[in-house]
């Protein structure tokens, strides 16, 4: 939808793009926006660099794929305007209608375990297979695996930014946004898009992921981790909060046993989600969306070494054909060799 440049419409675009001091010298309110301030004209005048900020944002709202959405609009995603504090205007890069179809959010660490990072691109392609839009923030770690399974599938993915669409976060991104906007999806963000990134941001941005989805699943978290923000924010949205479990020696897993001490859903496979959504199950969900493992000793490894023996005494089997097994999964890139003995890698 081109950005209509109605008298109205073009002061409320300025007033977005006043810092603080600024709205405070109109006595514009500090949340949504005024209709009528006779004195934004003179600001204008007297602010070259607020003129060229709009103007920027005017030339970015000429292509076809730009969007500026404001809580009137027929388009403004509906589960989002229904939250407590929704935003006051939408930056849209991509495919607009995309968020009002179902999604769920996948978020999590930064730092993932290499089996974290790989379960959130298992678990997103098969959710975007079964329909569902993935949402995340585009952050290092889980939530780059997680659009990145999207779009394996060819499927599109909404990625909320908590920077300005034309302040890519963070730089090594940059190849994925595009990827994102070229396959049917969409890049979000409430704020100019001149924006840069400081730790405010990114709060804010957690409750736009949780409002425009049905539900929240978090794949590996620390205890400070913001993605566990993400997930109470969901709660209080009264949307689904999920969780996946992991080993108690990988301090990435702790945010997730936290959150499902205090009631997430514990998610095992795909279907969790889907059931618990009440959405239809695809007939290539029938079977759990994780692979079985090729070699049975994968089902005693974990991200805690082991040791030889303790494979051959917990699999039955000969600690010979352990040996041989082990030494094949890691010329196969699946185990690693550590000091206290054999982990994932």
């Amino acid at each position: 939808m081109p950005f209509s440049a109605t008298s109205q419409r073009l002061e409320r675009l300025t007033l977005s793009l006043l810092d603080p001091a600024q709205r405070r010298q109109l006595g514009a309110p500090a949340g949504l926006f005024a209709t009528s301030l006779p004195s934004l004209s003179d600001l204008h005048r007297q602010d070259p660099p607020l003129q060229q900020r709009l103007q920027q944002t005017l030339d970015w709202l000429r292509a076809d794929d730009c969007h500026l959405l404001l809580p009137e609009d027929p388009d403004y995603p509906s589960a989002l305007a229904a939250i407590a504090d929704p935003p006051a205007q939408l930056y849209v890069q991509g495919n607009l209608q995309l968020l009002q179809d179902p999604q769920l959010a996948m978020v999590g660490t930064r730092h993932p375990t290499p089996r974290g990072a790989a379960t959130a691109r298992e678990f997103a392609r098969a959710f975007s297979q079964a329909g569902l839009c993935i949402t995340s923030g585009m952050a290092l770690g889980v939530d780059a695996a997680c659009h990145q399974g999207a779009l394996d599938v060819s499927a599109p993915t909404v990625a909320v930014w908590g920077t300005g669409l034309l302040n890519c976060y963070p730089r090594r991104h940059q190849k994925l946004a595009r990827q994102i906007v070229e396959c049917g999806g969409a890049l979000v963000s409430e704020v100019p898009l001149q924006t840069a990134a400081h730790p405010g941001v990114f709060p804010r941005r957690n409750r736009i992921i949780s409002g425009l989805s049905l539900g929240c699943l978090v794949v590996e978290a620390s205890l400070d981790s913001g993605s566990l923000i993400t997930a109470r924010l969901a709660l209080e949205q009264n949307r689904e909060v999920f969780a996946m479990p992991g080993s108690i020696h990988n301090p990435m897993a702790r945010g997730c046993h936290q959150l499902l001490r205090e009631g997430a859903q514990l998610v095992e496979c795909v279907a969790d989600v889907l059931q618990c959504l009440r959405l239809p199950l695809q007939q290539a969900l029938q079977q759990d969306s994780a692979p079985a493992p090729a070699d049975p000793l994968l089902a005693w490894l974990d991200c805690a070494p082991v040791s030889a023996d303790w494979l051959s005494t917990r699999s039955g089997l000969p600690i010979e054909q352990v040996l041989q097994r082990l030494l094949q999964l890691e010329l196969d890139g699946l185990v690693q060799s550590l000091a206290g003995g054999y982990c994932r890698r």
